[in-house]
């Protein structure tokens, strides 16, 4: 026979509501009584129903994961830190993939929201930006968090890291290198973090005292396809930069596969960078030097902070590195 609550309450001297309280998380339960609870739940291998704790409580214990991203290996990691989260909780996770520029985005999203009942949502970049989404959300009292928003902070909660800064960095340890002529790809023009990375890259550039060059910016899409276009355009001026910086991995793959099929030697003759430090970095050849953002852990925190929204709104930022692989190089002659 299925072992229900009222075993587990039985098992560790408690109510059936006190168990309640323990499996949903709620504050305010003794640690003593918690532990007790616990270790009947593991005794008797007990396993809540899904549909008994959503009637009892009017809740779904569902949220849902908005995404629009071209990066399949930054998607999977937003997935993967948001699903350790919910794991931990005991909630279910919705992946669903939308398209910011569609005309049906508001629709769309209330549809998701009609059909499922999710608790609240998790929107990732840039959906974290569309107003349409942000709209709809506010209108229905949905409790939501955003993961890198670049646009009305004050909203609700949210987790990011510092772009700026993290390109300025990169930028920064080119330049160190010997690098003048450092061409730049920029992201997809949806998302904020397109822009804030390259004013960072023009920041470290400015404050080196090297000329900023129109010509050396080329616009991507955070795909190989566009990287690979870019570094085609950068590669035939008449004076090619010595080093190109990608504002994501996938699109700096794409300037690595162009570099080897024109016989450029990397780092020798082209040193090339990335962001992000997707698991894609470490595959090409050579391994990217890229920045590291805390993507797994960006995502595992909005859901903790989705979780704890009746603690007011939060706004947190975690820490980016600098992680220096053998795709760049100091400049010949320097």
């Amino acid at each position: 026979m299925r072992t229900t609550i009222k075993d587990v309450s039985i098992a560790a001297g408690v109510s059936i509501k006190t168990v309640s309280r323990v499996l949903n998380k709620e504050k305010y339960v003794k640690e003593e009584t918690r532990k007790k609870v616990e270790e009947a739940v593991a005794a008797l291998n007990f396993s809540p129903s899904l549909a008994a704790r959503t009637l009892a409580g009017r809740r779904s214990f569902q949220i849902a994961l908005l995404y629009d991203n071209h990066s399949p290996y930054y998607i999977h990691q937003i997935q993967d830190g948001v699903w350790g989260r919910c794991r931990e909780q005991g909630v279910r996770l919705l992946a669903q993939p939308t398209d910011v520029d569609s005309a049906t985005l508001a629709q769309d999203v209330g549809g998701l929201i009609d059909e499922t009942h999710v608790d609240g949502v998790i929107l990732s970049s840039p959906v974290t930006d569309a107003a349409p989404v942000l709209e709809e959300l506010e209108r229905r009292g949905i409790p939501f968090v955003r993961i890198s928003p670049g646009t009305n902070h004050a909203l609700t909660s949210s987790v990011f890291m510092d772009d700026v800064q993290a390109a300025d960095d990169m930028t920064t340890h080119l330049i160190n290198e010997g690098h003048r002529r450092i061409g730049f790809v920029v992201g997809h023009p949806n998302h904020m973090a397109s822009d804030q990375r390259l004013f960072g890259y023009r920041r470290a550039l400015d404050r080196a005292g090297v000329p900023f060059e129109p010509n050396l910016v080329r616009q991507g899409a955070f795909d190989f396809a566009s990287g690979a276009d870019a570094a085609e355009t950068l590669l035939d001026l008449p004076e090619p930069p010595s080093a190109i910086f990608a504002s994501n991995d996938d699109m700096a793959a794409g300037v690595l596969a162009v570099a080897h099929r024109r016989g450029i030697a990397v780092p020798d003759d082209l040193s090339v960078a990335g962001f992000d430090d997707t698991d894609l970095a470490q595959l090409v050849w050579p391994p990217l030097t890229t920045i590291r953002q805390p993507t797994r852990e960006l995502a595992y925190t909005a859901a903790s902070l989705l979780f704890a929204m009746g603690d007011g709104v939060e706004h947190r930022r975690l820490q980016h590195d600098l992680v220096v692989r053998s795709s760049t190089a100091r400049r010949k002659g320097r």
